[in-house]
């Protein structure tokens, strides 16, 4: 066990299919006021060559997801969630490592995101991962129009891997 009160070797990332979706639309609807739809998903998996979504499994069970688009030297992280019930145990901090060394996989070497301006607990976790704030998107959020806070992260290569699907 680790500090996170977890087997670390049944701790799985792969990269999400159709088949997560249910388990993903759940975890979406439990973390976000406007969650995404089934649908949504299933275009991002089908129909967005830039789009790469990861999962984050335990013990086989879908606990976290996140997803991103990479284009060019660029990766913009569309969203990141754990399961309630597996949150403060640090799962984020992988899960945002897993998809920056894909994102790295892919030729990226920058990383940006939107957070809400309230979310402090997700702010803070950016900014021990290398981001920085960059700007503000007046009224991003559409479920109440706050404020997204833009962030940027520089990111490092390890060993010249690239991701073949």
């Amino acid at each position: 066990m680790s500090e996170s009160g977890l087997n670390q070797e049944q701790l799985e990332f792969r990269s999400m299919t159709q088949a997560d979706i249910p388990a993903i639309v759940a975890i979406e609807q439990e973390a976000f006021t406007s969650p995404w739809t089934a649908e949504a998903f299933v275009n991002e998996l089908t129909k967005n060559h830039f789009a790469r979504y990861m999962v984050m499994a335990y013990y086989g069970e879908v606990i976290g997801y996140g997803g991103m688009w990479t284009i060019m030297d660029e990766a913009h992280v569309t969203n990141i969630a754990i399961r309630h019930d597996y949150r403060g145990r640090g799962l984020g901090h992988r899960l945002l490592t897993e998809l920056q060394r894909v994102a790295v996989m892919y030729g990226a070497e920058r990383m940006t995101l939107e957070v809400r301006v309230s979310n402090h607990v997700a702010q803070r976790l950016y900014q021990k991962m290398g981001f920085e704030p960059a700007g503000i998107r007046p009224g991003y959020y559409s479920d109440n129009q706050e404020d997204a806070l833009i962030m940027w992260a520089e990111l490092q290569r390890e060993s010249g891997e690239t991701y073949d699907e």
